[in-house]
């Protein structure tokens, strides 16, 4: 009679992992999302005169000027703008892949009750994010037309295009950012962490909280940003309460 052996498993029972283990799904993860990078990034690169062309149009409405052009002041300046459009592009194109390859790398650590709530998680996340820099631009227009014409008629401004592209992609960043504040307070609800009863109790100085952060985090420090980050952010905060409530959390 013969014996048959269990066959080895890639992994152990129950979806544990050795560190070991652990360590290389990191790095086959990192790599596929270093490699979607930097294909957006050629994407970008290759795109950038558009990309700069789009940008420095909310720099003419501000000032009124259809003809105004940002400068540069050394040789290498102009390529090294680019670089920098081709980064920035290559992270914000490449969302969806990392995002997805954060929730594989996390999945098997979940238990099946907990796995059902990643990808409305990745998918929301980008969904805000990318709703936060669309908020943005829209506010870019008015942000730059009081922070350029706030020193008064004598100083007109002259900017640089690694100053102005920086600015806008910080804003683009920080509102982004900000926007992942109601899949925070998700997880952490879904997680008992925090409850609706506290987060009702906290109300009014989480309204405070939230003020003094967009006040910190917006790059522009003027108050249409302010408002346009701090608001939906307080939304959120209410919209939060409510999904937790309907979730008995």
């Amino acid at each position: 009679m013969k014996l048959r052996l269990p066959k080895r498993s890639a992994r152990p029972v129950g979806g544990q992992m050795s560190i070991v283990e652990h360590l290389g799904e990191f790095r086959r993860r990192f790599i596929i999302c270093i490699v979607a990078i930097v294909i957006g990034g050629i994407i970008c690169f290759i795109l950038s005169p558009y990309i700069i062309t789009f940008l420095v149009q909310f720099y003419r409405d501000a000032l009124h000027d259809p003809t105004k052009k940002l400068n540069f002041l050394g040789p290498l300046d102009a390529f090294a703008t680019r670089l920098k459009i081709a980064t920035y592009g290559g992270i914000v194109l490449a969302l969806p892949v990392w995002l997805f390859q954060l929730w594989r790398f996390i999945t098997p650590g979940l238990n099946p009750k907990e796995r059902k709530y990643a990808i409305p998680f990745v998918m929301s996340s980008m969904v805000l994010f990318l709703f936060g820099g669309v908020v943005a631009l829209l506010t870019l227009k008015p942000a730059l037309a009081f922070l350029l014409n706030i020193g008064g008629a004598d100083l007109r401004p002259e900017l640089t295009a690694d100053k102005y592209l920086s600015l806008v992609a910080l804003m683009i960043v920080a509102f982004g950012a900000a926007f992942e504040f109601p899949v925070v307070l998700m997880f952490l609800l879904l997680a008992r962490v925090l409850t609706t009863k506290k987060l009702r109790q906290w109300r009014r100085w989480a309204i405070v909280g939230i003020f003094i952060f967009a006040a910190v985090i917006t790059p522009s420090q003027d108050p249409y940003s302010l408002f346009a980050m701090a608001i939906p952010m307080c939304v959120f905060y209410e919209a939060t309460i409510v999904f937790g409530r309907l979730l008995k959390r």
